[in-house]
């Protein structure tokens, strides 16, 4: 295979990854009955005027495996943070005193981790589609290497497999992700 074309594998290889590395971030999201800083990620405060990231507003804190505590540094924000906790669907019914919120994690019951297991299917096959995304356009880029003959057929089978099997290794990859975490979902 010739270096002067426009094909870029390590191009290809990093978008994959990058498809892989924004499923288990949003994995970690997911509650699995543990409590984790992380599931405060997605929420979003109205705070002066802006949407705020909650962990923008205040210190986030694990004290215990079922506790998340979130000190918010500016009281006149409570309001705001505590429609922000409860609009979240995060299931979790803050607790205030003062400008300290508590967040108990209950144990989860047997349909909501069906829906959860659910949930983290549907990241998968987000991230399964991405990775196809990124096949294709790397194949198109191997065929108008080939119109422009810039690559011979020989040097096209070989970029066509290769990229191929980067795309298998991402899916295998993300399929296991799923399967762990869907196992951590379903453990009691």
């Amino acid at each position: 295979m010739s270096d002067d074309t426009d094909i870029d594998l390590d191009d290809i290889t990093r978008r994959m990854e990058g498809a892989l590395t924004s499923l288990r971030g949003e994995f970690s999201t997911l509650r699995t009955g543990r409590a984790s800083a992380s599931m405060l990620d997605p929420v979003m405060v109205d705070a002066y005027g802006a949407m705020t990231p909650l962990n923008q507003v205040g210190t986030v804190n694990v004290p215990e495996p079922r506790m998340v505590t979130l000190s918010v540094w500016d009281k006149g924000l409570m309001k705001s943070v505590e429609k922000a906790l409860r609009d979240s669907g995060l299931g979790i019914n803050p607790q205030i005193d003062g400008t300290l919120v508590r967040l108990p994690i209950p144990e989860l019951n047997e349909e909501r981790r069906a829906e959860l297991a659910k949930v983290a299917a549907k990241y998968a096959e987000s991230a399964r589609v991405a990775v196809r995304n990124v096949r294709r356009d790397g194949m198109d880029q191997v065929k108008k290497a080939k119109n422009a003959n810039d690559i011979s057929e020989d040097d096209q089978k070989l970029y066509s497999d290769e990229i191929q099997e980067m795309t298998d290794g991402a899916i295998n990859k993300i399929d296991d992700a799923l399967a762990a975490k869907e196992k951590e979902i379903m453990q009691v």
